[in-house]
């Protein structure tokens, strides 16, 4: 089974700490990919090291391809019971999808996890295990497209207790608020800023606990081909837009010659769009086959501007709400961050003078960079990226 593990996750500082007493691990290896959530004890400093030390140890180890009980077993001998309350300096939740489809799942005093199908909660049978003395909770189950898994530390469960809400948001009420806000385009991070914005709010934006939302959603493979730039030999234009059309689904050219020569090869006709979306963004044209046809340069560095700011930790609601307007760059930027989960770029080696800084070496073009850096930006997020030179 082929699969793709789409993973957010996004946190809150107790008010008035510096560093988030949770941590999240993501683990991306050749057959499965891993996410751990640590909650350290209290808040502050020292949460901070104890649930990075827990969690750094469980994902490097699992990952390694040690078993549960061994990294449990090393978490015990290097975090030991707190004397004055008698309980773990760290808590976790272990998820680990493999590409088989395979699920497996560890609880250590976190809230349950929770597991949708088709947007509607489906229960997780689990059973008890103890490990040199702690109490896990483990379980094995098979996965499908579209599941979603969101993990939480206790502070979203604790959110307004004693304030707005006399007993917290409970685990209750957090999974009925997820079954009717979640539709099946919701994107992991998406679910992982709502789940966070309701908690804020509930706490009238003054977190009593660190509070952490992991998002995963499990997608089938998406792919996206994009053509930047022409070749720079004019003989390889039909090898280059045949290999380019060749690809599984959506296709975008960017650049005013490259869709050119995509309606030269293909025999199909430019139809420029009149309408602006934007002032500041050049508008998109119409080729029959081609989902989107973009300015090249400006239209790139945009979009690489707008992907990083709707990922980053300190994105909002409102700065992901950009990827629903229809401008070249908010489409591109969709199609990049929810509609893919491959991308393919094809970058053409012709240079454009306009392009061009007189003070860098030419192997250092505009365009290059900006690939290059949407290209490891996207990774980063855990995309998979294929970059071909012409």
């Amino acid at each position: 089974m082929s699969l793709f593990i789409e993973i957010s996750h996004d946190s809150l500082n107790k008010f008035g700490e510096e560093l988030c007493g949770d941590k999240v691990e993501i683990i991306r290896g050749p057959d499965c990919v891993t996410a751990v959530l640590a909650d350290g004890l209290g808040s502050g400093v020292k949460a901070n090291i104890l649930a990075t030390l827990t969690s750094k140890i469980i994902g490097t180890m699992l990952a390694k391809g040690a078993s549960i009980d061994e990294a449990v077993e090393t978490i015990a001998n290097t975090l030991p019971i707190c004397k004055d309350r008698g309980i773990a300096y760290s808590t976790f939740s272990i998820l680990q999808i493999f590409n088989s489809g395979e699920g497996y799942l560890v609880e250590f005093d976190n809230p349950p996890v929770f597991h949708f199908k088709k947007g509607k909660y489906c229960k997780i049978k689990k059973h008890n295990r103890e490990i040199n003395g702690r109490y896990i909770k483990e379980s094995r189950f098979t996965v499908a497209p579209e599941d979603v898994f969101v993990m939480v530390s206790d502070g979203a469960v604790h959110a307004g207790i004693g304030g707005t809400l006399n007993l917290g948001w409970q685990w209750d009420n957090i999974k009925e608020y997820i079954e009717r806000t979640c539709k099946p385009d919701t994107s992991a991070k998406n679910i992982s800023k709502l789940l966070l914005a309701v908690c804020e709010n509930l706490y009238m934006q003054k977190p009593g606990d660190d509070t952490t939302v992991v998002a995963v959603k499990v997608r089938k493979p998406a792919k996206v081909s994009v053509m930047v730039g022409p070749p720079a030999d004019r003989s390889l234009d039909s090898h280059v837009v045949s290999k380019f059309m060749s690809q599984e689904g959506k296709k975008v050219v960017c650049g005013g010659t490259t869709s050119q020569i995509v309606s030269r090869v293909l025999g199909r006709e430019i139809v420029t769009s009149l309408k602006y979306f934007s002032p500041d963004i050049p508008p998109t044209a119409e080729i029959e086959g081609i989902n989107l046809t973009t300015e090249g340069v400006l239209t790139i560095g945009k979009t690489l501007e707008c992907v990083k700011k709707c990922m980053s930790s300190q994105s909002t609601l409102q700065d992901l709400s950009l990827l629903n307007k229809q401008d070249a760059v908010s489409r591109l930027a969709k199609m990049l961050l929810v509609d893919s989960t491959t991308i393919h770029f094809f970058v053409g080696r012709a240079l454009n003078p306009a392009h061009q800084n007189p003070g860098l070496p030419l192997n250092l073009n505009i365009k290059f960079k900006l690939v290059e850096e949407m290209a490891e930006c996207l990774r980063s997020f855990g995309k998979q990226v294929i970059t071909e030179y012409y």
